[in-house]
């Protein structure tokens, strides 16, 4: 049995959807039939409840982990329990910045202590650790649906952003084939592309003429403290720091040797995710 945690997250559904119909899958979330992954088994659990965490391991052999709140350190609650349970191989979705000396704010702070969790953990253990997942432009949506604009803080800024599928895929690999035990990967996308870049990618796939306007930053960083708790929104908008300083432009070669394949590029997930920006 494989556990997917986090099974309604944007790459957590998709690991589930490719393993269900070669493994027995069980996800476990707050609200896991949300995953519409319907060959596999549901188990409602929640990080804070570690009674919940620990029925949800009874029979697993290896675990998806991926933890979503850096204010709480819920991966030490998931591995007690799957060392207690017997299972043997912990794949953890982390993030590239961990590698990056200068990166010292609250998310990155959080990522390399549960990595740190993890390698301590007496199992089998792998660390994924992505760069900004494509999928985070849909946030682009409403404003390109509408205003045919773009607003970001940096528009210029390169990132070597990854296909969440492609992470999926990876994360697939790693639970289910030997070899990759005691093992982190940088996962990038084929290219690094600023904001603009993107932007002009859209319009092309769009049929239309799109702006990518620089964001004032004020209204920037009003907009992650709207969404965030402060001290995560601080993180964020040092990381974007970090970003316009080129800290995430480089391209690493190890999800396309994971996939035996090429990396899925920005415009092909655009191609695929093209109704999302359409006018209503």
């Amino acid at each position: 049995m494989i556990l997917v945690t986090g099974a309604t997250g944007t790459v957590g559904a998709e690991v589930a959807r490719l393993l269900a119909p070669r493994f027995p899958v069980r996800l476990m979330s707050r609200l896991p039939e949300s995953a519409g992954v319907p060959q596999a088994e549901h188990v409602r659990a929640d990080y804070e409840d570690a009674a919940s965490v620990a029925r949800a391991m009874a029979g697993v052999r290896a675990v998806y982990l991926v933890t979503a709140n850096p204010l709480r350190e819920h991966d030490t609650t998931v591995l007690e329990a799957a060392r207690a349970a017997g299972v043997r191989r912990v794949v953890k979705l982390s993030a590239a910045a961990v590698t990056d000396p200068l990166a010292v704010d609250l998310v990155t702070s959080w990522q390399r202590r549960a990595e740190r969790a993890v390698r301590s953990g007496g199992m089998e253990w792998t660390l994924l650790r992505p760069r900004a997942f494509m999928s985070n432009t849909l946030s682009w949506a409403r404003s390109v649906a509408e205003e045919d604009t773009v607003r970001v803080p940096h528009p210029h800024s390169r990132n070597a952003c990854v296909d969440p599928r492609d992470v999926a895929g990876a994360a697939v690999r790693v639970l289910t084939e030997p070899g990759h035990g005691q093992r982190a990967y940088v996962l990038t996308g084929p290219e690094a592309l600023s904001a603009a870049e993107q932007t002009e990618v859209l319009a092309r796939v769009l049929g239309r003429e799109l702006r990518c306007e620089r964001q004032d930053a004020a209204d920037a960083v009003a907009a992650l403290n709207r969404r965030y708790p402060a001290p995560v929104a601080e993180a964020l908008w040092e990381s974007a720091r970090r970003q316009r300083e080129g800290a995430k432009q480089d391209v690493d070669p190890a999800l396309a040797r994971l996939l035996g394949r090429p990396c899925g590029d920005y415009r092909s997930w655009a191609l695929d995710h093209a109704e999302a920006f359409k006018k209503s």
